[in-house]
């Protein structure tokens, strides 16, 4: 049975004030970046083409306004991902106000039943290529995935749901 469902964007809120600095034109230390680097929630992000360094390297690329040179793809979306914030903060607010208010109580019922799990994390993180992850009990979900509608921006969806159907579906994808 499911006791308790958190929300974590712990990354995202760094990345917030990365993305803020940056657009202020305020220089962003790389001992920031490496801190949000070693993050134990962006190892998600990390293997053959990107690592560590490569979110060292695309951000203070970004931060000094320098080209990014010998990246690899990953790498090169990476950095396209945090342009694309850059180059709209209003929807970059846009996406991170339903994360932050966020809450998932009302799925507890709904997903309870024969379930692995008495605790479920849903983690949020600046991604690069895959649009979730499952981890135990941890569902990891790319934050740049999230897509506000123009038209009415406190709808969010991702992969063309709204953002908690989307949720749901992950979790008991998870927790079954």
């Amino acid at each position: 049975m499911i006791k308790k469902i958190s929300t974590n964007f712990d990354t995202v809120e760094m990345m917030l004030f990365i993305w803020q600095s940056i657009a202020d034109k305020e220089k962003v230390a790389d001992s920031f970046f490496i801190e949000l680097a070693n993050n134990k929630n962006m190892k998600y992000l990390y293997g053959e083409e990107f690592d560590e360094d490569s979110v060292r390297k695309v951000l203070s690329a970004i931060s000094n306004r320098e080209v990014l040179n010998n990246a690899s793809k990953k790498e090169r979306k990476f950095w396209n991902n945090n342009m694309w914030m850059l180059e709209d903060l209003d929807n970059m607010n846009n996406m991170v106000k339903p994360v932050k208010l966020l809450n998932l109580n009302d799925l507890k019922l709904r997903l309870n039943g024969e379930t692995k799990f008495e605790e479920v994390e849903v983690i949020f993180i600046p991604g690069h290529e895959e649009e979730y992850y499952i981890d135990g009990n941890k569902l990891v979900i790319n934050f740049f995935r999230l897509m506000v509608d123009f038209m009415d921006e406190s709808k969010v969806t991702i992969s063309g749901k709204p953002l908690d159907e989307y949720i749901e579906e992950k979790l008991l994808e998870m927790v079954k």
